[in-house]
């Protein structure tokens, strides 16, 4: 693929250097837009992935990176900013390539949002407390924020730059040496990522980014010389993981799935939900854990809630994720597709009422698509409303009452995001405050670097971004001192 040179494409990133591959086999990335094969990264052995921690376990114990001043820190860091603002063009299109997503959300959020994150978390090591006096008197305590040790990330396909970097960056910033694996269906942009990384100054041994399956995932976490593991993903995976890590001690975090809930009170300007829901509800055409699907909507006006809804839906254009028109690309791969068709299929079956979309889209002569989906007449504990599709699939589920409609959002195993949707600000703050997520809305849903990011419940445990991601990587070590002696 353009942008990845050739002597690359055959070596993997281990330890700080570029090494051959010592298999043969390799990833192959299928376009999700022509079905056909764009490129291929080398497949790691379990041999490759226990070197990959090897070589992070001997720098972070010799020390080179981790007591390396803070400043210097930051500045490497700053540096990959600069370099990464340079290929963002590059990066989005390389991951509109591989996993369908439009041009505009991939080059702007994703790879622009990536050098914003770099650049806040940076700022939030500057001010960030490494050394904290707690106790003066006959003796003196210090509170010393020391880095977690060996890091294995695992980032999703479906962000695969954001989530990678939530957990690289802070982790290097807090003097951690990290191991990162990438999905197999987004290895390409990975690779270009390590390329960026390769150039700023790391010492041996500090990162490593080698994609890989479910078998490399599970050798890197179960691993006993790693000391965290940082996952998005699944909330089945990020249980597994949570088992693992549980039984070595070790510790984790976890960002999983989301059935978020949108509640639309009463006296709600429709055209402000409408806006609001085209991104939280069907961005990356719905393979988003924030999207908004659950849509709380008041009985009395239940039936407009439903037509405004529909007309959004149907108004949304699919098609070819690298025109800037395009609202909604293909699914990721065609057995996803093929889930999310299932769905589509158990909804009518469940009693829900189909209103727009509810399949394939005709005329599509290539493309893993699926018709942006509307269904009404949902109960909350229908399978519909309950588990996460992971596709642009709404349900519309009816309430009578600020207290019902709390009760129905936090009825969920998940608790990810959210949105209110009224005129009143203080009565869309009083509801925001009693539904159980880790992250909400009032009128909008805009998550902020500076902010945690992260959920309750089976959506994960722990947070990232702001200040509450940086003390993710972080040992809290009291130093007592006496006064005199």
């Amino acid at each position: 693929m353009a942008g990845i040179p050739e002597e690359h494409g055959s070596r993997l990133y281990i330890g700080g250097r570029w090494v051959a591959a010592e298999s043969a086999e390799r990833i192959e990335v299928v376009s999700p837009l022509t079905e056909r094969v764009i490129g291929s990264v080398p497949a790691p052995t379990a041999g490759e992935a226990d070197a990959a921690v090897a070589a992070a376990r001997a720098s972070f114990d010799a020390g080179d990176w981790r007591r390396t001043p803070i400043k210097e820190r930051i500045d490497a860091l700053l540096r990959l900013a600069d370099r990464y603002q340079a290929v963002t063009e590059l990066m989005g299109q390389t991951l509109t390539a591989e996993m369908g997503a439009p041009i505009r959300w991939t080059t702007g959020s994703q790879a622009g949002g990536s050098v914003a994150i770099i650049r806040s978390m940076a700022e939030e090591a500057r001010r960030f407390p490494w050394e904290e006096e707690r106790l003066t008197g006959p003796v003196t305590g210090t509170v010393l924020r020391e880095p977690a040790g060996v890091v294995v990330a695992i980032p999703p396909w479906n962000v695969a730059q954001t989530t990678t970097l939530s957990k690289l960056v802070p982790a290097l910033l807090a003097g951690c040496s990290v191991v990162v694996k990438p999905s197999p269906e987004t290895p390409l942009d990975a690779l270009l990522l390590a390329r960026l990384i390769d150039g700023i100054g790391l010492p041996a041994g500090a990162v490593s980014i080698l994609a890989g399956g479910r078998e490399i995932g599970e050798r890197l976490v179960a691993n006993p010389a790693v000391d965290h593991v940082g996952f998005t993903g699944s909330t089945a995976a990020g249980r597994s993981i949570a088992a693992v890590c549980g039984a070595a001690l070790r510790r984790c975090t976890l960002e999983l799935g989301g059935k978020s809930a949108a509640i639309v009170c009463d006296d709600a300007d429709l055209e402000q939900v409408l806006a609001g829901l085209r991104t939280a509800s069907f961005n990356v055409s719905g393979q988003a854990c924030i999207a908004q699907t659950r849509i709380l909507a008041p009985r009395r006006r239940y039936r407009e809630v439903v037509d405004a809804l529909a007309g959004l839906a149907a108004g949304l254009r699919l098609g070819d994720p690298s025109d800037p028109a395009t609202d909604l690309g293909p699914l990721v791969t065609e057995a996803h597709l093929n889930r999310v068709l299932s769905y589509l299929d158990l909804g009518p079956r469940e009693g829900a009422r189909l209103v727009t979309g509810g399949g394939r889209p005709s005329g599509q002569r290539s493309g893993w698509f699926v018709e942006p989906t509307v269904f009404a007449d949902v109960s909350n504990d229908m399978r519909i409303a309950r588990e996460e599709i992971f596709g642009p699939v709404l349900c519309v589920i009816p309430y009578d009452g600020d207290d019902e409609a709390v009760a129905i959002a936090n009825d969920s195993d998940y608790g990810l995001a959210g949105s209110v949707w009224t005129a009143d600000l203080a009565r869309g703050d009083a509801i925001a405050r009693q539904v159980r997520t880790g992250m909400i809305g009032v009128n909008g849903f805009r998550p902020d670097f500076s902010m945690p990011f992260g959920g309750v419940k089976a959506s994960g445990i722990g947070r990232e971004f702001g200040p509450e991601g940086l003390e993710t990587y972080t040992e809290a070590k009291a130093l007592y001192r006496p006064v005199h002696q």
